[in-house]
């Protein structure tokens, strides 16, 4: 493979919006100002699972849309080097029954090879810029979350034009004081296209996370998030 270098119904919502942190490169002391970030999450339903979404003690799939703008890097907003996100004190992550996709099928074989069920959740998008030199041009990939052994998610992130990338990005879950409960760190590669170039900016990324898998003997489902 070719590559390249978060009956009654409660507002759930605002709960999750919690905390995003995004770490960029390192810029000079004399750029203006840092990247603005903007943020939206919410709790919906898990297609195909009744009573499930924004409801106290559900689960619930977590859709998550931010973007990215500042002119720091080139005129784009410094690469994305990582991603942490705080959720609510109270919301749970439970992993048991899940089938698991190893980062290193990922790498060597990309998604066609991870066993079925292993999909954390549907396959999201990112979008920004790559370089060619000094041009500079937009590029949309797809990102597609995994279930990963330890318990931790893995996004294998694919474009085919202009530029041909396939990159994994692999995260782990922490548990943080409250207010946060459930915590993922997750890093992302630098993207170079050619030799010299600069590295690739991230714009906008939308992603969600939630799945749910059904027991037998007439036992309540296991949802991977859990309001």
């Amino acid at each position: 493979m070719s590559r390249t270098k978060g009956s009654h119904k409660p507002q759930i919502t605002s709960a999750l919006l919690a905390v995003l942190g995004l770490t960029a490169i390192a810029l000079p002391a004399s750029a203006a100002a840092a990247p603005t970030i903007t943020m939206n999450a919410q709790a919906v339903p898990i297609p195909g699972y009744k009573h499930t979404g924004n409801i106290l003690g559900a689960g619930a799939a977590l859709q998550t849309k931010f973007t990215i703008s500042g002119t720091e890097y080139g005129g784009y907003p410094p690469p994305l080097m990582g991603v942490k996100f705080y959720g609510p004190a109270g919301a749970k992550l439970n992993t048991s029954g899940f089938t698991k996709c190893s980062p290193t099928t990922l790498e060597q074989s990309g998604p066609s090879r991870c066993p079925k069920g292993s999909q954390a959740g549907p396959k999201g998008s990112a979008s920004g810029v790559v370089s060619f030199g000094t041009e500079r041009v937009q590029e949309t990939v797809s990102v597609q979350p995994f279930f990963a052994p330890g318990g931790g998610l893995a996004f294998f992130v694919d474009g085919t034009s202009p530029v041909s990338i396939e990159i994994l990005s692999q995260g782990k879950i922490v548990n943080s004081s409250p207010p946060f409960g459930p915590t993922v760190i997750a890093e992302v590669p630098l993207i170079e296209t050619v030799p010299g170039a600069l590295d690739a900016s991230t714009q906008t990324i939308n992603v969600k996370v939630g799945a749910a898998h059904k027991n037998k003997n007439g036992k309540p489902p296991t949802y991977y998030i859990t309001v």
